[in-house]
């Protein structure tokens, strides 16, 4: 699905989207659920380009359908592997993921990657790294040009932005946190990773008046 010229939500992860950017470098962001690297590869190939043309694949959490072919995409194009130091350990497996998502991850399981690079500035090639904790301890977005790749820091419910469900959170409350700090920023698009891309207007606003009621209608 193409959102912008050389931007493209990837069809083959439909239900946790992964992103390509194909600009100065060719970057993927977040990698679906397990076992569909074969049809990742091919849709990129459908799309002109090379996978091994990917120098990056940037992580937004540690989730086991976001880092479902990590490690695989990473030894099929050679591209740098990166993460937030919180979560790194939880997809090494050096530290074992809380509640339902420790049973997702035995049932959905996924190869770990070899290595991981820890975010370590504000910028991968003008892609903007934002720090947007609650969902998982590490969890970031990523912001380039006017797109906002939101990760599980939303979620599309039929044309309606929705925060993610309190049982999945490490910490509900830093999670409206995060939400709320991206109102500091301006995006047109929100890609996240379930539910389509949305065109944004207002909806940011109301999202943020249905989570906290009154407290950021002036943002």
């Amino acid at each position: 699905m193409k959102i912008e010229e050389n931007i493209y939500a990837l069809e083959s992860t439909k239900g946790s989207y992964a992103y390509l950017i194909n600009d100065k470098e060719t970057i993927l962001i977040d990698t679906g659920n397990p076992g569909k690297v074969k049809n990742i590869l091919k849709e990129i190939e459908s799309l002109n380009i090379n996978p091994k043309n990917i120098k990056h694949i940037l992580l937004t959490h540690h989730d086991v359908d976001h880092i479902g072919n990590a490690a695989l995409l990473q030894k099929e194009t050679g591209a740098i592997l990166w993460a937030s130091k919180e979560d790194i350990p939880y997809i090494l497996g050096d530290k074992s993921r809380p509640g339902i998502k420790k049973v997702a991850s035995l049932i959905l399981r996924s190869k770990k990657p070899e290595k991981i690079k820890s975010y370590n500035g504000q910028e991968i090639n003008d892609i903007k790294i934002i720090q947007t904790p609650g969902h998982t301890p590490g969890h970031v977005s990523f912001l380039y040009k006017d797109i906002l790749f939101a990760g599980d820091l939303v979620r599309n419910a039929n044309g309606v932005l929705k925060k993610q469900p309190k049982m999945g959170n490490s910490d509900d409350k830093s999670l409206n946190e995060s939400i709320h700090k991206m109102s500091e920023y301006s995006f047109k698009w929100v890609c996240p990773a379930h539910g389509e891309p949305l065109e944004v207007k207002n909806e940011w606003k109301q999202l943020l008046s249905n989570i906290t009621g009154n407290k950021y209608c002036n943002v």
